[in-house]
């Protein structure tokens, strides 16, 4: 059996209140384990590193049901490593969240009547880190309350010294390599926020719009095209259609009249356009879609731009000065009057993309902007995964990798904002472009003419270069040394696109072609109970920290724990929570009744040959499981461990073996010695098993009932190879025993704790030692002179004969069963005969029918039930 060789404990404690208060408990014991340095990873150890950087939190967020998820396993895979003897690494920080950051103090500005604007960029930025030393890293202290065994001391911000001088080399580094290029490109943009935004900043909603049909041209060279933008077509400068559609072969290379305005625009012949969708012509406005902008590129069309940043129009002046939205009533209206509308579809409900920040409606936008030319980085993304040097799980989840990488477009690394990563780059008086490293001065002044690129970078360039920046790159610190290349990514398969994709190549690029992590485990979103996302607007989004207060934070990290199938979303609800809650009030229970009842862990396992066939059977089942889990924990299968876990703590330990060691207690003599030392040796196991999930009741327990320093830095239980089958196949005989006659006994209406005599005939069988714990668990009295067996049991080999004459009412038990039998088989009856009509079954929805085959299964399963009931019973 295990030994636990890092400590030595003292005498321990066997005082333990009568129930469990976790809100007494956790804070408390957090603070210990930091202040005890447990959590603290040494790059000067000989012990092998294991490092996990946290998917970096936004400092405006706060801890919701998603974060407490992933870091309930990352704190699960770090805790039971450090068990294991590694170095563990678990290295916190939060992002700097651009846009985010800067709407929060652009809003208390707002209340103050003022704009960024009236403060000028050096006071608004002051401005912003006041407001982060102030209300930024909530979130920090919500990890504390959740558990997080991170180490504090290397906690890291995106906006720190370090992590600047890490994007501005690796800038520098992609500039001078000719990757990181200016052009002017289709982008989203936020008319609101005023900036470039992410894809993955964009939120899609179904919306109610129009769908106009307008012709173009007079005569036989008209083309009708359809819109849900009718505003961009002031800047339109072509249409086009399929090469091969035989309806407009006469038109291609002609010009034809725009509507509303002075000009001809040519018709165009590009495979881009389905000739099967709609009128088969589309409109081209290459400075307000992407698909058109790069239609204008194959044409060498003129891109015109008809809107600002705030989305008015600033073209053709009977619209110039309106909003979009009012533009687009306004151009209706117009083309209506002179007979271009043909068709008309409202509500046209379509997908539209949203500012995730504000849900301002997106704007496509031609701008000049900063991008990362991402092939070849892409290319040795996609080769890292190819080649085995990162492995995805669930392995599945590849193809949706390739599918980005393989197909990855140039990135928009500029941002029109004031807070964040300033582009290193000054433009010189003479059209001059310089790009500046982190130890190089500016190449001139403003007063001689020179200027910095106003915009910052986009989040993810800083936050991609999180698994190796953090450790202190670019200087070659001892932690980049012991850490990197970090271990696992565990993240949810939401951000693979948008963080993974940048991580992988950004650490390739930087570190010489060393991968950032070995591994990138991918999990699910949580969900409500029924499968649907959590939302504020539908009432089904759960602040964890409610539940943490009300059935502690062990409760919430085991239930999110058992729904982590990988790669699979998650459910939750609260009952769930409260059985979580139960199985920790479980564990407090049967560990204050074994310290109340001696067990220990003091001095060696006695010998096999003196320990029961319970005490091997246990052991034999702790040892299968102890291997068990490693095997999950090493596939990322969090669920599976989880309830490996669960059914063999309540299941086989609190339910089976502690209730079967009360005999042996209440025998004494050295049997009863010997199971108080397997006993402490199963809940001493037990609960190091259960430590990385729900480590707060585990160690308040281990503590007590070893007298160790802490579980936290305990050995990792070892599977020692111990199994007995000979002594599982005998408990497993008495459990189906005793499982059968309590049926029965719940079949006959008795009352668990109601006495019946008995008579056991276990002669010849394996149960023949058991007699005493079948009785008790029972409550089968001995048989008396009286006895009449009036119920004969034959289970598993042995004879349990039962006087129920004294409990029940024989002939009223065979009366009541009778008319048990009698409904339910007449609901079989009625249900054959419905579904053996084929009139019925021609006509009856498809429901409808199987509510009916599942009424013939239920009564089936109920005559064979009540059938076996009346057998037992004795004639009246």
């Amino acid at each position: 059996m295990t030994e636990n060789a890092q400590q030595q404990p003292t005498a321990p404690s066997t005082e333990l209140p009568t129930q469990y208060a976790p809100a007494d408990v956790e804070g408390p014991l957090y603070e210990r384990w930091v202040e005890r340095g447990y959590f603290a990873a040494d790059a000067k150890s000989d012990k092998p590193a294991y490092t996990i950087v946290i998917p970096p939190p936004n400092v405006t967020g706060s801890l919701h049901l998603g974060h407490a998820f992933q870091h309930t396993l990352m704190d699960a895979l770090t805790r039971r490593k450090r068990m294991q003897g590694f170095e563990s690494l678990w290295l916190p920080g939060m992002d700097h969240a651009g846009i985010a950051t800067q709407n929060k103090v652009e809003q208390q500005l707002a209340e103050e009547g003022k704009s960024r604007h009236d403060l000028g960029r050096e006071e608004f930025v002051e401005r912003v880190w006041q407001w982060k030393e102030e209300y930024g890293g909530k979130i920090l202290g919500q990890m504390r309350r959740l558990g997080d065994g991170v180490d504090w001391d290397r906690e890291r911000f995106t906006m720190d010294e370090g992590l600047s001088k890490a994007v501005q080399t690796i800038f520098k580094k992609l500039f001078d390599d000719e990757l990181i290029y200016r052009a002017e490109r289709i982008i989203n943009w936020c008319p609101r926020c005023l900036t470039a935004i992410s894809d993955i900043e964009v939120e899609y909603q179904e919306d109610d719009g129009e769908l106009v049909s307008i012709k173009y041209g007079e005569g036989d060279e008209t083309l009708v095209v359809a819109t849900t933008r009718a505003e961009t077509m002031l800047g339109d400068t072509a249409v086009a259609v399929h090469p091969d559609d035989e309806r407009y072969k006469h038109l291609v290379g002609k010009r034809i009249k725009l509507p509303l305005t002075d000009r001809t625009i040519p018709v165009v012949a590009d495979t881009h356009v389905d000739p099967e969708f709609g009128t088969g012509a589309v409109k081209v406005t290459p400075a307000h879609d992407p698909n058109d902008f790069a239609i204008g590129q194959r044409h060498g069309l003129e891109s015109i731009t008809v809107m600002n940043e705030r989305a008015v129009i600033t073209v053709h002046g009977p619209f110039e000065g309106l909003d979009r939205f009012e533009a687009r009533s306004t151009i209706v209206a117009a083309l209506r009057s002179q007979g271009r509308i043909v068709a008309e579809k409202r509500p046209y409900v379509h997908s539209v993309g949203h500012c995730s920040r504000c849900q301002t409606t997106i704007e496509p936008r031609l701008s000049m902007q900063w991008w990362v030319k991402v092939a070849p980085l892409a290319q040795a993304a996609g080769d890292a995964v190819r080649d085995g040097r990162v492995a995805i799980h669930p392995a599945d989840m590849s193809k949706r990798y390739f599918d980005w990488v393989d197909n990855m477009h140039d990135w928009c690394i500029s941002r029109q904002l004031w807070w964040g990563h300033r582009i290193p780059v000054w433009y010189g008086p003479e059209g001059q472009v310089v790009c500046v490293g982190p130890d190089e001065e500016p190449p001139g002044t403003e007063a001689e003419g020179w200027k910095q690129d106003p915009d910052v970078l986009d989040t993810w360039f800083s936050s991609g270069l999180w698994p190796f920046s953090t450790l202190g790159w670019p200087e070659q610190t001892p932690d980049l040394e012991k850490f990197y290349p970090t271990d696992v990514l565990l993240t949810g398969h939401d951000i693979i696109f948008f963080w993974v994709a940048r991580m992988m190549m950004f650490g390739l690029y930087a570190m010489d072609g060393e991968v950032p992590f070995r591994t990138i485990a991918l999990t699910g979103l949580v969900r409500d109970q029924f499968g649907k996302k959590m939302s504020k607007s539908s009432g089904t989004a759960v602040d964890p920290l409610d539940w943490m207060n009300q059935y502690g934070s062990d409760a919430v990290r085991f239930t999110l724990a058992r729904g982590a199938n990988p790669g699979t979303d998650v459910p939750i609800g609260e009952d769930w929570v409260q059985a979580s809650r139960n199985f920790a009030n479980k564990i407090w229970n049967a560990t204050r009744f074994a310290l109340m009842n001696g067990a220990t862990v003091e001095g060696p396992l006695p010998d096999p040959a003196e320990m029961s066939a319970t005490d091997r059977w246990i052991l034999s089942r702790l040892d299968k499981t102890v291997a068990e889990v490693d095997a999950f924990y090493d596939d990322f299968q969090f669920a599976k461990l989880s309830d490996a876990l669960y059914h063999y703590a309540w299941d086989e330990v609190f339910d089976w073996y502690v209730e079967l060691s009360k005999t042996t207690f209440q025998a004494g003599g050295r049997g009863a010695e010997v199971s108080r030392r397997v006993l402490g040796e199963v809940l001493d196991v037990t609960l190091r098993l259960l430590h990385p999930v729900v480590p707060f009741v585990t160690d308040t327990l281990w503590t007590t009932l070893t007298g160790g320093e802490s579980v936290v830095i305990a050995d990792w239980p070892a599977d020692s190879g111990f199994r007995d089958d000979a002594a599982e196949r005998e408990i497993e005989t008495l459990q189906s025993v005793i499982t059968e006659v309590r049926r029965f006994r719940a079949d006959q209406g008795l009352q668990p704790g109601q006495r019946v005599p008995a008579r056991l005939t276990l002669d010849g069988t394996a149960l023949a030692p058991h007699e005493a714990a079948i009785r008790q668990l029972l409550r089968l009295q001995p048989e008396g002179d009286a006895f009449a067996a009036t119920a004969t049991l034959p289970v598993s080999g042995a004879t349990v004969a039962l006087d129920l004459s004294g409990t029940i009412d024989v002939a009223a038990e065979r009366k009541r069963l009778a008319k048990d039998l009698a409904a339910a088989e007449k609901e079989k009856v009625q249900a054959t005969a419905k579904l053996g009509n084929e009139a019925f079954l021609a006509k009856a929805p498809d429901d409808v029918v199987d509510k009916i085959r599942t009424r013939l299964a239920k009564a089936d399963e109920d005559i064979a039930r009540i059938q076996t009931q009346l057998d037992r019973l004795p004639q009246a």
